[in-house]
């Protein structure tokens, strides 16, 4: 369904209400339905908003006849669907200020905590925490106070860790933080984020390493000239303009000529501009240091269509190309080479030896760089805590086998 809407079928709402009250009793259930306002500027008011067709269709019900992506999905729309229409969280928070003196100043140390008093629609759902927003403070205000502790009561100095904190720049972009400040910015809708995300990447603009997009020498380069020659186009604003613009075309309120002339007539002059003044600016190919097999020439890497791909650097008199494997630093333990990233017709990501098809060792999980503690076989990711092992299939804490496995 194609909709940023927040509208709910009054129907709809009466059965999670329905369903809520008897499942989960009444303290859980607002006195009145809650509604949402629209999320975003213009948001599809004609749409209703994603959710299931019955709410008594729980996951566990439909789960047998759902693939496993299919199923995460579906859960997800259910559980949201539900905890939109319970009572809030609620917490029991406590801060606590110990105030103390050195030779020359006095000291107040600070730290706060807190716990769940009520559930309410977190007995359903938890959001999970943002990486990209979480900060020092963060984990600093959010620590176990004993309950023991009174108002006066003197303490006792454990440790002192002399530990200076500097302001760390913003974090990259995420595919997920991306569209998040897509949709605050009102830029695109639902249906563009995906070929945005996809589009920006097939053309190497950015990379994404560990998840992050990083930008190429070309993602920068090209938008280093579009800020310089096409500041109005670029700007944040820009897009939720055009669009409060075509609604008012559509509501009749405007007249349509009169807006793409506005929009036209100095885009026009900007063009013009930049076509005489714009540089002609050519990043070349990035050598890989191996000679082609077929004239001798030096392999380079280029960026087409569908992504990073290896070819001669005498295209288009030699046009011997190579697909670009992304080694992952792990050695597969069938023959020895490099365990590559690859992806399946339907860009489903998978992990397979760089020797194929001579070898056929393929795994769907991350292999890891560390062996198994127990008996020296290939561990991978098996979900976000834990590691497996291919041989012996121990299960492992990733917290033990590689910390900023964790972290990231």
């Amino acid at each position: 369904m194609r909709t940023d809407s927040t509208n709910i079928a009054e129907v709809a709402r009466d059965e999670v209400r329905k369903y809520i009250a008897q499942r989960y009793g009444n303290d859980f259930l607002p006195e009145h339905p809650v509604e949402y306002t629209k999320k975003v500027a213009g948001a599809q008011e004609a749409h209703e908003t994603i959710r299931p067709t019955s709410v008594l269709r729980d996951p566990e019900k439909v789960k047998p006849f759902l693939e496993p992506a299919m199923f995460k999905l579906y859960q997800l729309i259910w559980q949201r669907f539900v905890a939109c229409q319970m009572e809030s969280a609620v917490y029991a928070t406590l801060s606590v200020d110990v105030s103390g003196t050195g030779s020359e100043h006095a000291y107040v140390l600070r730290a706060a905590g807190s716990a769940v008093k009520f559930p309410g629609f977190l007995v359903v759902y938890e959001e999970g925490k943002n990486e990209d927003k979480k900060s020092v403070e963060d984990d600093e205000m959010n620590v176990r106070i004993p309950a023991s502790i009174e108002e006066g009561q003197k303490q006792d100095l454990v440790r002192l860790i002399p530990e200076q904190h500097f302001t760390q720049p913003p974090p990259r972009y995420s595919e997920a933080s991306l569209v998040q400040i897509l949709e605050e910015y009102g830029i695109g809708r639902p249906s563009t984020y995906a070929p945005t995300l996809s589009t920006i990447q097939a053309r190497g603009y950015v990379e994404r390493v560990d998840r992050r997009l990083i930008p190429t020498e070309t993602g920068i380069l090209v938008n280093d000239l579009m800020v310089q020659y096409f500041p109005d186009i670029i700007d944040l604003g820009f897009t939720a303009r055009m669009e409060e613009d075509l609604d008012k075309v559509a509501a009749g309120e405007t007249d349509w000529v009169k807006v793409m002339r506005e929009f036209y007539t100095p885009f026009a002059i900007t063009v013009a501009k930049a076509q005489a003044e714009m540089p002609v600016t050519k990043t070349g190919p990035e050598p890989i240091g191996r000679a082609c097999p077929e004239c001798g020439k030096e392999l380079v890497i280029r960026y087409g269509r569908y992504g990073k791909f290896i070819s001669c650097s005498g295209f288009p008199e030699c046009r011997h190309t190579e697909p670009w494997l992304e080694k992952i630093g792990v050695i597969c333990p069938k023959d020895g080479g490099d365990i590559v990233s690859r992806k399946t017709r339907k860009g489903r990501v998978f992990f397979g030896c760089a020797n194929y098809p001579n070898c056929d060792f393929t795994s769907w999980k991350r292999p890891l760089a560390q062996p198994c503690p127990k008996c020296g076989g290939l561990l991978v990711v098996a979900n976000k805590r834990e590691a497996q092992c291919t041989v012996c299939e121990e299960s492992f804490l990733l917290e033990n086998i590689i910390p900023e496995t964790v972290q990231e």
